[in-house]
Parts: C-alpha cells; structure tokens; sequence
C-alpha cells in the first residue's frame, strides 16, 4: 500500500502519552448480564465494530435488563493534528484519504461532508460512551463522533488474528479505520438511530442481532467504496492488498471466532457477520464504489 502521498488529516488526537485507567461500566445497573456474557460482547466488539456497550445495552433488553443505559459522559477535546510518528502517520494518512473520499461523495449530493475526528491512545482514555480500553479495539462512539483506536489492536491483526502478514498488513489496517469511518457515515445518514430503533423494537435477540449484522456488512461495504474511490485518485493499491484485506474480514467472522473460542458456531448470536457476508460485502463496495450498494438493510441473501 502507497499511502506516503495521501494528505495527512488534521483530525487525529493523539493522547498515547497520557496515562489512562478506569473500567467500563456496566449497562442496565446489577440485572441482567453475566461477567461472562459481556467478556463475550467485548471480545466481539474488538473485532470491529461500534461501542461494544452498544451489544451489551442490546442484549439486556432480551435477557430482563430493561433499555440499554449507555453512560454518556462529556468527551474532553485534545489537540488535533498529523502525529510525527510513523505510525500516527499512517493512521492521519489514511484518515485524511477517507476525508477526501467521503467529501466528494458526499457533495455529489448537495451535502457536506463533517468527519469524525479520531482519537490514538494507549491503554484507555475516555470517551462519550465511557472509557474506551484496548481490550475493546478499535470502535467509533456515535454520541461523540469520534473513532477511538489503540494502534495495539494492528498487532493482534498480525500475531493473534493471525490476519495478514509485513507490509501487506498496512492496507488491512487502513480497512479497519475505514470501516470505522464507516459507522461514521451511517451516523450522518441517520441509518445508526435508525438501527437502534429496529433492534428495540424487534420480537427477538436473534432478529435484534440480524440488525446489528446488517450494520456491520454495511460499515465494511463502505470500507470497500472508501478503497474503489481513493485507488481512481491515487493508485494506491499494490498486488497482495485486497487479498490481506479480505483475510482481515475473514479473520474477524463471527463464524471465525466463535469455532476458535467455542468450538462451534451459533449463527443466531452473530453481530458483525460471517467471514464469507465481511468477504463479500467489502468486495462488492470495492467493486462498485457506490453507496448505493450497500445497501444490506434491503438484501435478503447477506
């Protein structure tokens, strides 16, 4: 991946210097979950995805803990700029190309594009949604626009998810931040109020899941559409990069995950998606480069 000429976003807030701490509260007060059940939802949160006290607040409603009590706390702003190292680099490169990209689409439209500022840190830091931690990943907080990432998360992509591999790895790390962009359009669009609507009001856990499945494809389709319209600007990609995107998405499946935790697969409880529906929906936003089509809300066959 060619990233050195992208322009460098000036909505990085990097605070690895400072010392983080705290936990992440609990929805819904002492009812409902387990400890076990939520180290389950957090685990699945770290593989790409909104806050994962979202999953959680979500399934306490099927399991007598009533509506997701999401703690909203003020998120305090830090200085914004391009990091000086290689890999704040990295991450205001891609996050600038993902501003550039969204910009022209989104005024193709007669709208303006607001991106999201970005937030590196090391350990924990706080954020809208409560304190953001490694353990979670990387994760895009609705309540303050913001995608928090611990650069931690790119080495687990490589030694535990065993995802890719050297360099081929970088553009899988920009997959990342781009499907967290992702969240970030679904927010602006209003698909994400929406979605939390529908899971709120569906019948079941496995239909309010289903919901948050077809959240997920989606954030991961635009992914693919930010990577088709940057590759016609800049020509940035190079031979391996789809492929190490692709198993990315394959190693962060749902199905991928459950077989390697619990040794089966439990298709009810899925909440990103299966390796085959990350494979595909990034694909399809790659070679299409149109919002338009992705659309999961409406496919019937994910």
């Amino acid at each position: 991946m060619r990233w050195e000429d992208f322009r460098r976003s000036d909505n990085v807030e990097d605070v690895r210097g400072e010392e983080g701490g705290g936990g992440i509260p609990i929805p819904g007060g002492g009812g409902g979950l387990g400890i076990g059940t939520i180290i389950v939802l957090g685990l699945l949160g770290w593989a790409l995805g909104i806050d994962p006290r979202i999953l959680i607040g979500g399934a306490e409603i099927f399991t007598g803990g009533g509506q997701p009590q999401i703690e909203q706390r003020q998120t305090p702003d830090r200085p914004a700029g391009a990091p000086s190292d290689r890999q704040g680099q990295f991450v205001a490169a891609v996050l600038g190309s993902t501003e550039d990209v969204w910009t022209e689409i989104f005024a193709q439209n007669g709208q303006q594009y607001r991106p999201p500022r970005l937030r590196l840190f090391a350990g924990a830091t706080q954020s809208a949604c409560g304190f953001a931690q490694a353990a979670m990943g990387p994760f895009y907080c609705p309540l303050d626009r913001r995608v928090f990432l611990d650069t931690s998360f790119f080495r687990e992509m490589e030694t535990r998810f065993n995802a890719c591999r050297g360099k081929q790895c970088e553009f899988a790390q920009a997959y990342v931040i781009a499907h967290e962009v992702g969240h970030h359009i679904q927010n602006l669009l209003g698909i994400l109020p929406r979605a939390q609507q529908m899971q709120q009001q569906a019948g079941s856990k496995a239909q309010a899941n289903n919901i948050q499945v077809r959240v997920e494809l989606q954030a991961d389709c635009f992914g693919g559409v930010w990577a088709n319209r940057a590759q016609r600007k800049v020509n940035f990609i190079e031979p391996g990069d789809i492929e190490a995107a692709l198993s990315t998405a394959s190693a962060i499946g749902d199905d991928t995950l459950q077989r390697k935790s619990q040794g089966r697969v439990v298709p009810d409880s899925f909440t990103h998606g299966s390796a085959a529906q990350r494979q595909r929906w990034f694909t399809i936003g790659y070679k299409e480069g149109r919002v338009s089509a992705c659309n999961t809300f409406q496919a019937a066959n994910l």
